[in-house]
């Protein structure tokens, strides 16, 4: 295909999220703004490719290794959250509670789609287990991947000495309770805690 405008589309529509419809509005976006936008959006790709890495300690992606958070001397080295993704990482900082460091899967186990335990980053968790890290936080998503992955966890984990705890599950704040689904209504009522 020589035509710019449709290979554009195409590439853009292969992003997560992105259909046809909306690559070609991004596309035409691109085209009618100024030469200099579009150079500093493809600059941005290729230093985001060239320049992000893994963590050697979180597994975090990140420019600098290791990362801010790793690195950051404020943060608790006791605690440590185990999450699934990179933005999951970003989902728990934007809460500006959690002061612990991270840990980052890159996945969740899922037999159905190959996924197995040597397939994750789980080996590098063990290995930061060297008797500093008192609590684990396991914070993979509440669905079947997730819950899975969280056992999985907490049946190595324990045995290593830490603490290994499960985030919370239940109502979100503003919802109602006739639109819960019965499986959050029943994890709702088990982690009631007392007021």
């Amino acid at each position: 295909m020589s035509d710019p405008i449709q290979r554009l589309i195409q590439r853009l529509a292969r992003l997560p999220g992105i259909g046809e419809k909306t690559a070609t509005r991004l596309a035409f976006h691109i085209l009618r703004g100024p030469e200099a936008y579009a150079r500093e959006l493809a600059q941005a790709l290729l230093e985001v490719r060239e320049k992000v890495r893994l963590c050697s300690v979180c597994c975090n992606l990140t420019e600098a290794d290791p990362c801010a958070i790793c690195s950051d001397p404020r943060r608790d080295p006791h605690l440590l959250c185990v999450v699934a993704q990179p933005t999951d990482v970003l989902a728990i900082e934007r809460s500006g509670d959690y002061r612990g460091r991270h840990h980052v899967l890159h996945g969740v186990l899922s037999p159905l789609d190959g996924v197995g335990p040597d397939d994750l980053r789980i080996a590098e968790l063990v290995r930061r287990l060297d008797g500093s890290v008192h609590e684990v936080i396991l914070a993979t998503s509440p669905n079947v991947e997730g819950e899975a992955t969280a056992m999985y966890l907490a049946k190595l984990l324990k045995p290593l000495g830490p603490r290994v705890t499960r985030i919370a599950s239940g109502v979100p704040i503003g919802g109602e309770l006739e639109y819960v689904d019965q499986v959050t209504l029943t994890r709702a009522i088990e982690g009631r805690r007392e007021v």
